[in-house]
Order: structure tokens, then C-alpha cells, then sequence
């Protein structure tokens, strides 16, 4: 069953308007969630909204409102709000386009979607623009509204088609300026420089791939509920003694000699492996 879109509209580049549907991209159902229960009788516990004045309220009771003073509030409705809105909100609207490297991964919201055309007519516009975007290395910075607020959003190629990171806004993020006191400068000798050189050659990864990252807390606390639900035993693994290191040189020498040993065990299995495979 192909998945469902999570937004429609245009995407939309001066006078050309490509219609597109957007998927997030994020896999849903993967995060385990605990509910908090009553410690005696271990039923949930559930939270309900209140007024000081008039007790437990329904939904249809509750409204949106701004406190522009301490104690003092404005109500807002969302008709007034849906009047602010234009007929352009159903559009990824492009402002320009940008080196691939202009926008800091700081600025990542961490959502992304991903973008296809929706229908046969949005297919040429849609494989034109992703098509000059890749072969000049460039991203685009749009405006598009989702969830009813206005969000900034970065337009990038990957794989085969466009997708949308939504960033945060310059104002919310912090700036670095405010932890440079944290700083001390601090010099380094040529001797822990070189052996750093060598650490971060010995551990460098020539070809990334992100699947051999799995989500081990997950998957441990899937254990550890199953094993609780069949009425196990829970027994936890020794705990490695970390190794007493004198100085910064102490470190980098053993960091070395480890990586240097780990990428040899590795490669030796890596060649066990094709052996196998030939033979």
C-alpha cells in the first residue's frame, strides 16, 4: 500500500507551478513510548484540563488566547487567524537558489519531506528543475505553510527527487557568541597534533553508510519488555573498566595503536569473507 501524502499543493518557481504532494520522511511507529502509571495499582494515569473558576472542561469550552500581560489575555480565533492567510499557503513558494553549503546544518529542524509530482502534469517541471539543481550543485530556500504556520524550508536533491527540510528561523537559534567565554585558547604541540593526524587517518571512514547504525536503546528496552511480560530474570552485563590514561600523548598513542589494531581485525574479516565467497 503506497503511503499517504501528508500535504498538497505547488511548488512553485516564478511564473511555473509544479503540482506536488509531500511524504514525511521520517519512519513512523519506531520510538517506544512508556506511560506513566499509578505506583499502587498500576492503572494510567490520566491528565484532564481544568479551570480554577469552573473545574474540568471539554474541548468545545477551550479557546487560544495570547497573555500580552501577566494575568491578562487576548482571545484569538482561528477564523481571525485563517483570514491572515493567502491564497499563496498551498505553495512552496522559491525565493532563490543557493550553494549547496550556504545553509549550516545548525538551522536543520530535524523534519523532512519528501516531494513528488502529483499527476502527469507536474512530472517535466518536476524532473527540469531537480535535473538543474543537481548538475550546478545547488539548493534551493523557500516558504511554504504547514500545520497552519509559515515555515522557512531548504529544497535539496537526493536520490531521485526533491526533498524539503524545514529550518529553524535565525532568530531561534542561539547564537555562538554567547559561549565564547567557554573557550580558552589553548595551544597544542606539534606532538599531539601529529598523533591526532594519525587517530583521525587510522579511523577514517572512506565509505559512510548509515544503516550499520542501529538504534540499540530501542531494541534493548524491546527486550527487556518482552522479557518482563514472560517473567524473566533481568541480568545486566559487566560493565568494561575504562582505561587509566595519564596525559593527552597516553591517549592519542593508545587510540592509535587501537584503531590501528581494530582496522587490521577488520580487514582480515572482510578478506575471510570474500574467500568464502570465491570458494
Amino acid at each position: 500500500m503506497a503511503p499517504r501524502s501528508s500535504w498538497k499543493g505547488f511548488l512553485r518557481l516564478s511564473l511555473v507551478s509544479v503540482p506536488v504532494k509531500a511524504y514525511t520522511a521520517s519512519a513512523s511507529g519506531a520510538d517506544i513510548r512508556l506511560r506513566q502509571l499509578h505506583s499502587e495499582c498500576h492503572n494510567p494515569v490520566k491528565y484532564k484540563k481544568n479551570c480554577p473558576l469552573h473545574g474540568e472542561l471539554a474541548a468545545t469550552d477551550i479557546v487560544s488566547g495570547y497573555e500580552y500581560s501577566s494575568g491578562q489575555f487576548v482571545v484569538i480565533d482561528t477564523d481571525e487567524i485563517d483570514k491572515l492567510r493567502t491564497k499563496g499557503d498551498r505553495a512552496i513558494g522559491i525565493d532563490g537558489f543557493i550553494k549547496n553549503s550556504a545553509v549550516d546544518p545548525i538551522h536543520y529542524s530535524g523534519r523532512t519531506y519528501y516531494l513528488t509530482p502529483d499527476g502527469p502534469v507536474g512530472q517535466r517541471p518536476y524532473a527540469l528543475i531537480f535535473k538543474a539543481m543537481t548538475e550546478n550543485d545547488l539548493h534551493a530556500v523557500a516558504q511554504v505553510v504547514i500545520s497552519g504556520k509559515e515555515q522557512l524550508v531548504l529544497l535539496r536533491p537526493y536520490d531521485n527527487l526533491i526533498a524539503m527540510s524545514v529550518l529553524q528561523y535565525a532568530s531561534k537559534v542561539k547564537s555562538s557568541d554567547a559561549f565564547k567565554d567557554e573557550i580558552i585558547e589553548t595551544e597544542v604541540t606539534d606532538a599531539e597534533y601529529e598523533l591526532a593526524e594519525k587517530l583521525i587517518e587510522a579511523t577514517l571512514i572512506e565509505e559512510f553508510d548509515l544503516d550499520q547504525y542501529k538504534d540499540k536503546y530501542t531494541e534493548n528496552l524491546s527486550k527487556l519488555i518482552e522479557a518482563k511480560v514472560d517473567g524473566k530474570e533481568i541480568v545486566s552485563p559487566e560493565e568494561q573498566e575504562e582505561p587509566r590514561v595519564i596525559n593527552l600523548i597516553d591517549a592519542l598513542k593508545q587510540s592509535v595503536d587501537a584503531s590501528k589494531k581494530m582496522a587490521s581485525s577488520t580487514r582480515n574479516r572482510n578478506t575471510t569473507k570474500q574467500k568464502k565467497k570465491s570458494g
